[in-house]
């Protein structure tokens, strides 16, 4: 049987131990620059609007892990605060063809809508959309015009973004999808922060980090 003063000690000891662990917890739940995320060197200028901060998601269709993380992202994105930026960039590995699928999209302004139909397409159909034929034949299947698509495939706009696309990718220092950055400054992925769940976790604290920064 533990006596008053007995309990009374322990209870004390605990209480001292439960205020040491609580920094300590907060600390070990604190991203760790290097292997949470990294700085991106030199920092890259941004194209978010005034007063907003850039998150960017490099990505590529044929991608499984980018397959993985859509519905983890969209949930993400449906409660974007108003001050975050949101841009994809479609990542020049594997099939450039799928590069080019995306900034087509992109210019008709169809990426959000079709993206989920792209995916599935390749990922859950097996349809590699290899051609641009293949891709107008099941694009077409979602009001997509055949005609346009194929017009604006072909187009300068289209190039320009895949150089655009490319260039980035470059810049950053992207060697693996899904990878994500925040401002120009940070660089994170899940295979950096051990989950998909986890790589958002590490976009919202440096997001809150570049908020504070501004102040």
């Amino acid at each position: 049987m533990i006596d008053a003063r007995r309990r009374t000690l322990i209870s004390a000891g605990a209480a001292l131990a439960g205020a040491v662990a609580l920094p300590a917890a907060r600390a070990q739940n604190a991203p760790v620059e290097g292997r949470d995320y990294r700085l991106v060197s030199p920092p890259q200028p941004t194209e978010a609007p005034a007063g907003k901060i850039e998150v960017i998601e490099f990505f590529w269709y044929g991608c499984p892990h980018c397959n993985a993380l859509e519905p983890v992202l969209k949930q993400w994105l449906s409660k974007l605060p108003s001050d975050v930026f949101f841009k994809r960039v479609h990542v020049p590995f594997g099939d450039r063809r799928h590069q080019q699928l995306y900034y087509t999209l992109e210019s008709m302004g169809l990426d959000e809508k079709l993206d989920d139909v792209v995916f599935r397409s390749i990922h859950v159909d097996g349809n590699r959309l290899d051609t641009p034929e293949k891709m107008v034949d099941v694009l077409s299947k979602h009001g997509v015009d055949r005609n346009k698509f194929l017009e604006t495939w072909k187009s300068f706009t289209v190039r320009t973004k895949m150089g655009r696309g490319t260039q980035l990718t470059q810049a950053y220092g992207v060697d693996g999808v899904p990878a994500l950055a925040v401002a120009g400054k940070y660089y994170t992925a899940p295979s950096m922060a051990g989950s998909n769940a986890g790589a958002l976790r590490v976009v919202d604290w440096l997001v809150q980090k570049e908020r504070q920064a501004g102040k």
